[in-house]
């Protein structure tokens, strides 16, 4: 019976820790980061809220998740998705009924609600203001990337010349 006491008094003493099934808000960057990875390069549908006003809107792909870096801002835009932690309050979640996470990272009365776009989803249709743009293959536009350090067309010219 003294080891029973004893055992109780250790599990008193110590908070445990916070567990999450399907949905919940969490506060802990640490916890906000690892909630986010599994988002690291993929395709997310994002909606910006102010109050209950939706003030922006798009998806674009998830580069960078970062935490501890209050030099790096957050930013949303079609070509790329930069998520720092520090940036929000906190992280509210929920598994939809098809199997996926919705999050909705807060501060303040805004939210960004940030949706995975699975492909071939309806979602990743263009949003209203955005096109496509349609390749016309009888009318086309090469283009030379000597600048990124790839090696370019041979010039004529250069032949025997150090």
């Amino acid at each position: 019976m003294g080891s029973q006491i004893a055992l109780e008094e250790h599990v008193a003493a110590q908070p445990p820790a916070k567990f999450f099934v399907n949905h919940g808000v969490v506060g802990s960057p640490a916890d906000l980061y690892h909630l986010l990875r599994p988002l690291l390069k993929q395709t997310v549908a994002y909606a910006y809220v102010r109050g209950r006003d939706v003030v922006a809107h798009g998806s674009g792909p998830v580069e960078r998740i970062v935490i501890d870096r209050p030099d790096v801002s957050s930013y949303f835009t079609p070509l790329s998705v930069c998520l720092n932690v520090d940036s929000f309050e906190y992280l509210e979640f929920e598994s939809r009924p098809d199997g996926l996470v919705a999050y909705a990272l807060v501060q303040g009365d805004e939210r960004v609600v940030l949706t995975y776009l699975a492909a071939g989803t309806d979602a990743a249709e263009p949003l209203p203001g955005q096109q496509t743009l349609d390749l016309v293959r009888d009318d086309y536009v090469q283009m030379e990337l000597n600048g990124l350090g790839l090696p370019g067309p041979a010039d004529p010219g250069s032949e025997g010349r150090e």
